[in-house]
């Protein structure tokens, strides 16, 4: 028996909407709540709408999709003719999300596989991508699955921001809670470890803290070909130097992406923040070629 094994994500992997349709990954999204209105992440709001609440320290929170929301999305890929889904999603540690899949993956009509990456943004978007790759390879279930948790254990995430605020109101910290009797004289380095946020270094300026990120990133990297992205949140400047340091000092580089951040992960991190994940590099998939069968639409 053949098998079309679909592929499920949440909007904070920030993958491009274009590749997504190409590749024929359901997303589903997450919610920010402003003003009392609960908005989809991505599709009816985006980063600077959250960066200007935050810079008005107007109430923003989030939540993640209701079971519903992910039973329709496997239903639907059932009825395109998916034998089985893999889900993969954001840290667990972060949110509920990925709970709120296993739920849905309990009542599906056919089998579907959870993955949590223990991260987000590229963390979570390269994950999403190793699985997609295996599934047109006509991989199994079981085989999807493996690959993206492969792909997510080899990933490492750095990031940077202005300040702890954000992390602090969202309850996001983790050990980096540590960190804030000395916030506001420092600008922290922190990394994604073990589905957590966790402190790094403590560096004096923006700029010098930047530099480090930059160093980490190379340090990471290594000689091996890789895959890397860099995220910002209203910092394109920022992310564009960033990107074109890295594309001069990492030998083994193959594809780099530079993409803004969207509200969800922006709710937490805050305005000017920056991040790089680096991957061990995929194959490159044809421009042209069609979803697997099975694939679902992406959800909106």
């Amino acid at each position: 028996m053949s098998h079309a094994v679909a592929v499920v994500t949440d909007s904070t992997a920030y993958l491009d909407p274009a590749e997504t349709e190409r590749l024929g990954i359901t997303v589903v999204p997450l919610q920010v709540v402003v003003g009392g209105r609960t908005l989809d992440d991505v599709v009816q709001i985006d980063a600077e709408a959250v960066a200007k609440a935050l810079r008005a320290w107007s109430p923003v929170s989030t939540s993640g999709p209701s079971p519903q929301r992910f039973m329709d999305a496997y239903e639907r890929a059932a009825a395109r003719g998916a034998t089985d889904v893999v889900s993969v999603h954001l840290s667990g540690k972060m949110s509920g999300t990925a709970d709120s899949a296993r739920i849905a993956a309990r009542e599906s009509v056919i089998p579907v596989e959870i993955v949590d990456s223990g991260s987000l943004a590229m963390g979570l978007g390269f994950p999403v991508l190793a699985a997609v790759d295996a599934a047109r390879r006509g991989a199994r279930r079981t085989e999807v699955a493996a690959a993206a948790r492969a792909c997510a254990q080899a990933t490492k995430t750095f990031f940077y921001v202005d300040t702890l605020e954000h992390l602090r109101r969202s309850g996001r910290l983790g050990s980096a809670a540590g960190l804030l009797g000395s916030a506001l004289s420092v600008k922290p380095l922190l990394h994604i470890s073990d589905g957590t946020i966790v402190p790094l270094e403590k560096v004096r300026t923006s700029g010098r803290a930047i530099a480090r990120l930059e160093e980490l990133a190379v340090r990471a990297a290594g000689d091996a070909p890789v895959d890397v992205a860099v995220h910002h949140l209203v910092a394109p400047g920022r992310a564009a130097t960033l990107a074109e340091h890295l594309a001069e000092r990492i030998p083994g580089l193959v594809r780099l992406r530079v993409a803004q951040v969207g509200a969800v992960v922006g709710v937490h991190a805050g305005p000017g923040m920056l991040g790089v994940t680096i991957t061990p590099s995929l194959p490159e998939m044809p421009l042209d070629a069609q979803s697997e069968p099975g694939s679902a639409p992406r959800a909106h």
